[in-house]
């Protein structure tokens, strides 16, 4: 099998990061789908379709999505309604995947898989889908999609930082419709924390180019914008000793180029407290700037930020690490169209 022979659908797009990794072992993407306007000011101007991005899953019918053979999704994780699945099983009575996962997004997932029964899908969510509402949400959506939808299918947690320099552990859920070879908890990851945050930061010694209103002057010197204010960083050194006193852990994560950051959030527009650059004894740290955090999260460096700070941060917060991904379709690659033995690419 030559690697681009298979066709991926890109559900709850965000700004790509699953694209890209499907991408890069040769995929060729025909349907995406992304309802936040500015994630899709951003996929747009990243990846130039002859077809519109289409919005909210819930209103698209599953008829109008072509034919694929690997299903993507970065599935928000709201909360199932576990007490109608409780009832059903007290009393004895069947219950289908509509009637469990109806209302949530996951179930626009599992529609969609039912209807066109691609080779494959990948998954993913934040760790603790498996630990919500006492395991029981996790133990829906695995039922459903071995049970009801008949995939053989694993799941596994990859922190970021075998990759990257951040945490970020997230849950890897990989479905076959046939079975074969393929062996999420056996792939081999590089060894973790190699990379430092170093690779991510702005050099400031004239190495890299300004960009806009990140960096600027002949040494590509990150905006003084970045620098929290004093009032700010008094407020967040009070906050951390306030917890350290009564014992837990919560309060600003300060980093230097050779430290591992923290996950990176949606939030981290509101004050960078969970990842923030010192600049030296005596100096108020500083936020990451958006270039940076794409770096963080894998995108290369001519990934298109056509949108305000604000909206990047919360856009590349809610991304995937795509790095990860890449790992993993490589590996999924070889069975994408449907094969149960690995076929070398030529």
């Amino acid at each position: 099998m030559q690697r681009g022979n298979f066709r991926f659908i890109d559900l709850f797009a965000g700004i790509g990061g699953l694209r890209l990794a499907a991408e890069s072992v040769g995929g060729s993407c025909v349907f995406t789908s992304e309802w936040d306007s500015y994630a899709k000011a951003i996929y747009e101007e990243n990846f130039k379709d002859n077809r519109p991005i289409e919005g909210d899953i819930t209103k698209i019918d599953e008829n109008d999505i072509p034919e694929h053979d690997l299903l993507l999704a970065g599935f928000p994780c709201q909360p199932f309604s576990i007490a109608g699945v409780s009832k059903a099983n007290a009393l004895g009575r069947k219950h289908g995947f509509e009637h469990a996962t109806q209302g949530t997004l996951f179930y626009d997932v599992v529609r969609i898989i039912k209807h066109r029964k691609p080779n494959a899908f990948l998954l993913e969510n934040v760790k603790n889908i498996k630990s919500h509402d006492e395991a029981r949400t996790f133990k829906i959506i695995m039922s459903v999609l071995r049970e009801e939808l008949g995939y053989f299918v694993q799941e596994r947690v990859i922190e970021a930082r075998h990759f990257l320099p951040q945490r970020r552990p997230r849950i890897v859920i990989v479905g076959f419709r046939q079975p074969n070879t393929f062996n999420l908890e056996e792939m081999c990851l590089p060894e973790k924390d190699k990379v430092t945050l170093r690779t991510i930061l702005h050099s400031e010694d004239g190495t890299e180019e300004p960009e806009g209103n990140y960096t600027s002057g002949p040494m590509a010197i990150v905006n003084p914008k970045y620098i929290l204010t004093d009032n700010l960083w008094a407020y967040l050194q009070a906050y951390k000793e306030k917890h350290g006193k009564a014992g837990n852990g919560f309060g600003f994560g300060l980093v230097g180029p050779d430290d591992i950051a923290r996950t990176l959030s949606a939030r981290y527009y509101k004050d960078g407290s969970e990842i923030l650059v010192s600049r030296g004894l005596g100096a108020n740290p500083r936020r990451l700037t958006p270039r940076e955090c794409a770096r963080l999260m894998g995108f290369p460096e001519g990934f298109k930020i056509p949108v305000s700070d604000t909206r990047a941060y919360k856009a590349f917060g809610n991304s995937v690490a795509v790095p990860v991904f890449k790992a993993v379709l490589s590996e999924m690659a070889p069975y994408l169209l449907g094969d149960t033995v690995p076929i070398a690419a030529e």
